[in-house]
């Protein structure tokens, strides 16, 4: 069992930044494929970015340039690091973690979950 919790969200002007964290409860870096995505008021949950050894990381195209995924073994933390937010990026973001050879964007592969964190971005 994964236990996933995140932090860092929070309400910030368009051009701001923002950093998440997602606290794994095990040693993930080498084990699990991590992600986080996102669902916006009325739309679907979607893939914001995945991190996985040995493979290059995967942003959605919206993001790409913007923001970066990245994570502490030593602390088994995982980070996106949101740079230049749009009102668009407004949503809940979720932190997700799947066995390393089932990794992908698709929000339908991922096993464990953390609860969220509140993405709010003003004009």
């Amino acid at each position: 069992q994964v236990q996933l919790v995140e932090s860092g969200g929070g309400s910030v002007q368009a051009g701001g930044s923002l950093r998440l964290s997602c606290a794994a409860s095990v040693s993930t870096a080498t084990t699990f494929c991590m992600g986080w995505f996102r669902q916006a008021p009325g739309k679907e949950r979607e893939g914001v970015a995945t991190i996985n050894v040995g493979a290059p990381s995967w942003y959605a195209a919206s993001v790409r340039g913007r923001f970066t995924i990245s994570q502490d073994s030593a602390t088994n933390t995982l980070y996106l690091q949101m740079n230049n937010l749009k009102p668009e990026d407004t949503a809940m973001y979720y932190c997700a973690a799947v066995d390393r050879g089932l990794c992908s964007p698709d929000d339908r592969y991922m096993h464990y979950w953390g609860k969220g964190t509140l993405v709010i971005i003003s004009s």
